[in-house]
């Protein structure tokens, strides 16, 4: 059954996200690392939180695997791509792990 990890980064005062960086540099460690694991990846920029809302996420990366097993191999091997958090935010990211259900 197919599994997702979802890496959340939430907005927080006097917090800085590099969304540069982000793209061009740390997508490509955890692609170099984590990529033969994974199906699919999906990055999303936080733009809004609603109408006049600020958005309250910087971006939410979500990852599919095709079982639990291909994700712990993933992250067996994500050892650099933790690493290179501290060079494009200063937020600890969250995770939720989930079945895929559609």
């Amino acid at each position: 059954m197919p599994v997702s990890l979802q890496v959340i980064y939430p907005v927080t005062e006097g917090t800085k996200f590099d969304h540069a960086y982000y793209a061009d540099t740390h997508f490509q460690i955890v692609d170099e690392h984590m990529g033969a694991h994974i199906q699919t990846i999906v990055v999303t920029k936080g733009l809004a939180g609603g109408p006049d809302t600020p958005a309250p996420y910087y971006a939410i990366a979500t990852m599919t695997f095709a079982d639990q097993a291909a994700m712990d191999a993933a992250m067996k091997a994500a050892g650099p791509a933790l690493e290179d958090i501290p060079n494009f935010t200063d937020v600890k990211p969250q995770m939720l792990i989930g079945e895929v259900v559609s």
